[in-house]
């Protein structure tokens, strides 16, 4: 209200002062603004009146409209900035989680790793040990076997040699030699080489 009050005092007095004007330099102004002419006077009349259904048109109907149209978009904005605000959190949470999860995956699987490796070394040692065991059982039992055949070879060679030598004796002596003189003679000859 107070804008139209300023308004029509405006336009008052924009009509008073072209009158004025108009009366002090009658003649000398070209005739767009000639306020002497009543066809000038009844222009800026209409053009005052035109302006002012203007203002109140676009003060009463077109900008309250504009107003709401803004005030509608602002409020869209904001529950969009809201709504990719929660979003954003949402997606920091879940990163946090994946990341948290990821750690902890990898923490237990290298402790399954750690303990896989250390159950494989000690299968590994438990089966070396296993496999030393059956290898001194096996390396006793060839001693054991290879003293048995080194006796029995000794004794057959011992045989042999004395067979041997009653035989060697006998063919060049012309006579058998005594089988205990034998014996003495081969178990020192094999006595001797043996050290």
């Amino acid at each position: 209200m107070r804008r139209l009050k300023a308004l029509l005092t405006a336009g008052t007095v924009l009509l008073l002062t072209s009158a004025a004007y108009a009366a002090e330099a009658e003649k000398s102004l070209p005739p767009q603004i000639d306020f002497g002419n009543p066809l000038t006077k009844s222009q800026v009349v209409w053009l005052f009146i035109i302006f002012l259904a203007l203002y109140l048109l676009l003060e009463r109907w077109a900008l309250p409209q504009v107003g709401e149209v803004l005030e509608a978009r602002a409020a869209r904005i904001a529950a969009d900035l809201d709504a990719a605000r929660a979003a954003k959190q949402q997606s920091d949470t879940a990163v946090d989680e994946l990341t948290t999860a990821t750690k902890k995956a990898q923490a237990e699987a290298q402790a399954q790793i750690a303990g896989a490796v250390d159950t494989a070394k000690a299968e590994a040692t438990r089966a070396g040990m296993a496999a030393n065991a059956r290898l001194e059982q096996q390396l006793a039992e060839a001693e054991i076997r290879i003293d048995a055949a080194k006796a029995a070879s000794v004794g057959a060679l011992r045989d042999v040699a004395r067979v041997t030598t009653a035989d060697v004796v006998q063919r060049l002596a012309g006579f058998a030699p005594d089988s205990s003189i034998v014996d003495n003679a081969v178990d020192r000859a094999l006595a001797a080489r043996a050290a």
